[in-house]
């Protein structure tokens, strides 16, 4: 599987524009998954281009939380390319529409590629089950990690956890991974990276994980 980060508050490729916020590319089994779309909709789209990463190539989007900086770039998007969307189930929708999909519990979406389901009423994580192990994919980890990783941990062993930490430093519940990537929200990367330089993978707009 490949992760490509198109919007973080840090660009790792200085030709892409930086902002406060997340977005990433997941290509998996086949499927291409917009994880969330920013903050803002020309910095997404610049980006995209820029990572030559064709919008109409996109399968779906999942939204992992109802907050600015993860939905600014949404309506955009799916005015281009009206995809179906994976939204937390306390996302109030006004009209029925048959794109929108509202996420409360557990939800298998494809093949190995799996929705934590709505966490504390907040957010969902996405979940990529490679053989026995797990990579989980966040938006600011608001339910808080420890969480995230209990349910994470039902589909297999956690291998990775990339996107935003939010105000995480249980830094034990991380031992046992092989690959973290923290990015956007996340306050203390720099211990993160201090403390598993060996599994510590820098995020940035631009950075591409091949796992």
């Amino acid at each position: 599987m490949k992760i490509t980060i198109i919007y973080d508050n840090q660009a790792w490729d200085k030709n892409l524009e930086p902002d406060w916020g997340f977005a990433c590319l997941i290509e998996a089994y086949g499927k291409n998954i917009l994880f969330d779309t920013g903050a803002k909709d020309y910095i997404l789209h610049e980006n995209m281009k820029k990572l030559k990463i064709d919008p109409l190539g996109i399968n779906e989007v999942f939204i992992s939380h109802y907050h600015w900086d993860h939905i600014g770039g949404l309506l955009s998007f799916i005015e281009l390319n009206p995809v179906k969307v994976y939204i937390p189930h306390s996302i109030i929708i006004k009209k029925p529409d048959k794109n929108i999909i509202s996420v409360k519990k557990q939800l298998k979406i494809h093949k190995n590629i799996f929705s934590t389901g709505e966490l504390k009423g907040i957010e969902q994580s996405l979940i990529i089950r490679q053989n026995n192990d797990v990579i989980v994919i966040t938006g600011c980890s608001h339910p808080g990690v420890a969480e995230i990783l209990r349910v994470a941990s039902e589909f297999g062993r956690v291998k990775a956890l990339i996107g935003g930490l939010h105000g995480f430093n249980n830094f034990d519940l991380i031992d046992n991974l092989e690959i973290i990537c923290p990015v956007h929200c996340t306050q203390y990367i720099r211990e993160i990276k201090n403390f598993y330089p060996e599994k510590y993978i820098e995020g940035g707009a631009g950075k591409v994980i091949e796992i």
